[in-house]
């Protein structure tokens, strides 16, 4: 007997919801790379704006050292909007990853559903198999024992003066033609 269609749509759509999870987890890890790079980019941007004011110093020019402090200052801002960004995409891909891991252990579940049901199945056609093994065997040794029984009774039930005369009695109608 073969797997259900109900089974084989619930694996189906198990697969399904676990790579939809699956795509949105590494959709929410991109994401969050994405704005650890950000955050990587404006500490490189806080420290070239401390370095212009620290080249600002020894040239004396006060352009380059109100622009290496507008540089830091933007830098520190942007890191402090991307922080609490990067806490709540941590916290997002915890939920996404463990919703990712009950769709996985579901379809798991689903797929030994299956085995277990095309276990039983092999399991009743190789009893039927081995059924009609045994019944043929039992049916051949029944006739075997019965031909036996026939012939046992028939030698049986004649005597040899009865044999011999069968046989003369055989014999005299073959001549006869």
């Amino acid at each position: 007997m073969p797997v259900s269609r109900a089974l084989s749509r619930l694996l189906r759509i198990r697969d399904l919801e676990e790579e939809q999870c699956r795509l949105a987890l590494e959709s929410a890890l991109g994401e969050r790379d994405r704005l650890v790079r950000a955050l990587a980019a404006s500490a490189q941007r806080d420290s070239r704006g401390r370095k212009l004011i620290q080249a600002s110093t020894h040239s004396g020019e006060l352009p380059d050292r109100l622009a290496g402090v507008a540089e830091m200052g933007l830098a520190i801002r942007h890191a402090e909007v991307l922080k609490p960004r990067i806490a709540q995409m941590e916290l997002e891909i915890a939920e996404l990853r463990q919703e990712f891991l009950s769709k996985r252990v579901e379809r798991r579940q689903a797929e030994t559903l299956i085995g277990e049901s095309e276990a039983r199945a092999a399991a009743v056609s190789e009893r039927r198999g081995q059924q009609a093994v045994d019944d043929w065997h039992r049916d051949r040794l029944w006739r075997r024992d019965a031909s036996a029984e026939r012939a046992a009774s028939r030698s049986s039930q004649s005597d040899p003066m009865d044999s011999a005369a069968r046989s003369r009695q055989e014999e005299e109608p073959a001549e006869k033609t």
